[in-house]
């Protein structure tokens, strides 16, 4: 890897916030260089701007000096001004390679505890505990969260004491003679979802996000391979995907099963750190131009063979190292917007 393309991406900040629409959009770009090289911004010589990106009011600003962007980082409010500005719009300034995998989407289904608890108060409950982000509750019991993958960790871990809390009650309550022949029913559903639920908690479980564990697949795949006793089968819930492993075998390799889980973790957690994912957003594209992206994408990868790119019907995901992501992402953007002037 080259080493300027790796001083480039330490170089660079993203700049969230930028108002969209108000000038054109090289006018923007000539706004944004002369904040960021004003002084009372703790600023200094800029390199280059990107913007537009696929980001709606999201620019890239990359810095000569390396310096002044832990000098940008530390002041407290960035305001964007301009005389022909009606009023300042705050930005939001942060580090181009930290974060890289910060916010993940799934679907909870809370059905299963319906019995034994009433769910908006258990989601309450959740919100307190969590930074997470709750949409509505649905009528079938659903509810979808975002933030941070290790809250979304925590937040397993909390509904998995909740179910393992359900099936010991109901353990204990299951020989009681008391009970009318209806409860007992009703608990017997119960019974078989908790045990269900709380059965797979004891498999070895590794949650991952859904690209991550991509990645892993295409440049690691030795991380996934086992021997005849042990099993992984994996479940994905749009952003995140949760990984099962088994012992299928005799009870004295089970510990394999805990020793794969590890290796899985191990590689996550350092990938986490070194990785980032930029999406590139074709929703409101024509058929023809989603083609387009991919032809350029395509023929850009033989020159990034480290990046994982992954189409989707709505956008293309490229994850890698950092500088390798901020060169290709700006390649592709670039050609793509030079085809597109040459109609």
């Amino acid at each position: 890897m080259a080493t300027g393309q790796t001083a480039k991406s330490a170089r660079t900040v993203v700049i969230a916030g930028v108002p969209d629409g108000l000038v054109h959009n090289d006018v923007m770009t000539d706004i944004l260089t002369i904040h960021f090289q004003m002084s009372k911004n703790n600023g200094g010589d800029v390199e280059d701007v990107m913007y537009p990106t696929d980001k709606r009011g999201v620019a890239y600003v990359t810095f000569e000096d390396q310096k002044v962007v832990e000098s940008v980082l530390k002041k407290v409010e960035h305001r964007l001004e301009d005389k022909r500005f009606s009023r300042y719009y705050p930005l939001k300034v942060t580090r181009y390679s930290e974060n890289v995998f910060s916010s993940v989407t799934c679907v909870l289904n809370m059905s299963m505890f319906k019995e034994q608890f009433i769910l908006e108060d258990l989601i309450q409950e959740m919100k307190k505990s969590t930074d997470l982000k709750f949409g509505p509750l649905q009528s079938n019991g659903r509810i979808s969260v975002q933030g941070s993958f290790p809250d979304i960790k925590l937040l397993r871990d909390f509904l998995l004491l909740k179910a393992k809390s359900i099936s010991e009650k109901d353990k204990r309550e299951k020989g009681m003679s008391h009970q009318t022949p209806r409860r007992k029913q009703q608990q017997h559903g119960l019974t078989t979802d908790i045990s269900n639920f709380v059965h797979g908690a004891e498999k070895q479980v590794v949650v991952l996000d859904t690209d991550m564990y991509h990645y892993m697949k295409s440049f690691f795949p030795r991380t996934f391979v086992l021997n005849d006793d042990t099993v992984i089968f994996d479940i994905t819930d749009g952003d995140v995907t949760t990984l099962y492993i088994e012992n299928a075998g005799s009870r004295s390799d089970a510990a394999q099963a805990l020793q794969v889980k590890q290796k899985i973790e191990n590689w996550s957690i350092k990938l986490h750190k070194i990785l980032r994912k930029e999406r590139i957003d074709f929703k409101e594209h024509t058929r023809d131009e989603k083609q387009r992206y991919r032809r350029v994408c395509e023929s850009m990868k033989p020159r990034y063979p480290r990046v994982l790119i992954i189409f989707y019907d709505t956008h293309i995901d490229v994850i890698g190292n950092p500088s390798e992501v901020f060169e290709f992402t700006k390649k592709v953007n670039d050609k793509i917007q030079s085809l597109f002037h040459s109609r």
